[in-house]
């Protein structure tokens, strides 16, 4: 499969001086499905602030993480063979974008399935990149490996600048502003073939998608003729959802869910310990999912409930740890030990040092929660006294609130 460091050696070559995109096309669609306009370029003889303004766009569809915005999908063997849609990508990049034929049959079959609702634009760049030989410590010889050809597509909405007022410099005054129609950064694009490997894989494709919550499955499934696969983000929703849903009639749930939420960080923490010259993604089995929740202490029923989900969710396309980790639950899971950590120490002191709700006197402490777990009560000179250890370079002050005592 493609890596992260396949896609940025393609990103990399889209400068002024290192691009080598022959052909681009581009289909205009209003929001009827019908064609405006077609077009086709030689790249490298566009103005400047043309070429610049199409090399931002190429980037952006090839831009994102891997497995959430950018996902390689495959070819079905039917795909392959004479009439499916790989042979019919094929042909299309053996043309180099020079049969009209071809390019707006493409079009035509983008505009059929894609759903939108709205103008956009489809771009098609076609480039041959003279892939240099790599020694083991990633140093380039100047010795071409092959000659990876391939096909860029990005499709842009279009969208009519928002109203305003502005000055008209030939009617010399401030009046309503020229609405026109701009192209937007890529919503959904795919790469063909697949760069794996640093070569090309002619059984696979690379799909963008910007939006990684509500992709547009119908430009694999449909236009691609692949199976598509779930983003990382749409595997976090559909993970958070199975463990919620299980968990809804136990009071303490949200706490269960942050502590199996923990469980996954560690696993991923851990296998950095083990690898450290390389994170290896960590695929989450129906087996693991099962010892994680053991570790967890769900009750039985609870823990095959989920673990059933789980499988009957994911199937065979089970998703990588990393995947499925919610930053935002993590920190509420560790704000709320840090707050059980701080009750448990007032409980303490209040123990200790014979304080009440209704004492006389009151101590308030404000300390940053790392510092919480550090708190303590010792009896110095006969005395109960507070304790916080202080390093050498934190700072503290002291404010007198209302006069208070500690006996």
């Amino acid at each position: 499969n493609m890596n992260k460091s396949e896609v940025l050696e393609l990103k990399k070559r889209f400068t002024k001086n290192g691009c080598t995109f022959t052909k681009m096309s581009g289909c205009y669609v209003n929001a009827q499905k019908e064609m405006q306009l077609l077009f086709h370029e030689t790249f490298l003889n566009l103005e400047e602030e043309e070429f610049y303004k199409y090399l931002e766009i190429a980037k952006k569809a090839l831009s994102g993480a891997m497995g959430n915005n950018l996902l390689e999908v495959s070819f079905p063997a039917i795909e392959e063979q004479v009439g499916g849609r790989q042979q019919f990508l094929m042909g299309l990049r053996a043309s180099k974008l020079k049969n009209e034929a071809l390019l707006e049959t493409f079009f035509q079959q983008v505009i059929e399935n894609y759903s939108y609702v709205g103008n956009y634009l489809i771009l098609l760049f076609h480039d041959a990149y003279d892939v240099m030989t790599k020694t083991t410590d990633h140093a380039s010889l100047d010795e071409s490996e092959e000659v990876y050809e391939y096909l860029l597509c990005a499709i842009c909405p279009v969208d009519l600048t928002k109203p305003g007022l502005g000055y008209l410099q030939d009617e010399n005054r401030i009046g309503a502003r020229f609405r026109d129609w701009v192209v937007q950064v890529p919503e959904s694009g795919f790469l063909f073939p697949a760069f794996s490997d640093r070569s090309a894989d002619i059984h696979a494709a690379l799909v963008y998608t910007k939006n990684t919550a509500e992709p547009h499955r119908e430009l694999a499934e449909v236009v691609l003729g692949c199976q598509s696969k779930q983003t990382a983000t749409q595997q976090k929703k559909v993970f958070e959802k199975i463990v919620t849903s299980a968990l809804a009639e136990e009071e303490s749930g949200m706490a269960m869910f942050g502590e199996i939420q923990e469980s996954l960080s560690l696993m991923v923490e851990e296998q950095l310990v083990e690898d450290e010259l390389e994170k290896k993604e960590i695929i989450l089995t129906k087996d693991s999912v099962t010892e994680l929740l053991e570790d967890a202490k769900l009750p039985a029923e609870i823990s095959i409930k989920i673990a059933n989900a789980y499988e009957k969710a994911f199937g065979e396309e089970l998703p990588v740890v990393d995947h499925l980790i919610d930053k935002k639950v993590l920190a509420e899971n560790e704000k709320r030990k840090v707050e059980k950590v701080l009750a448990e120490k007032v409980s303490e002191l209040q123990e200790k040092l014979k304080l009440s709700e209704s004492s006389e006197y009151d101590v308030v402490l404000k300390v940053k929660p790392e510092k919480a777990r550090q708190i303590r009560a010792e009896l110095i000179d006969g005395k109960n006294c507070i304790v916080i250890p202080l390093e050498d370079e934190e700072r503290y002050t002291v404010s007198e609130v209302r006069p208070a005592v500690v006996s």
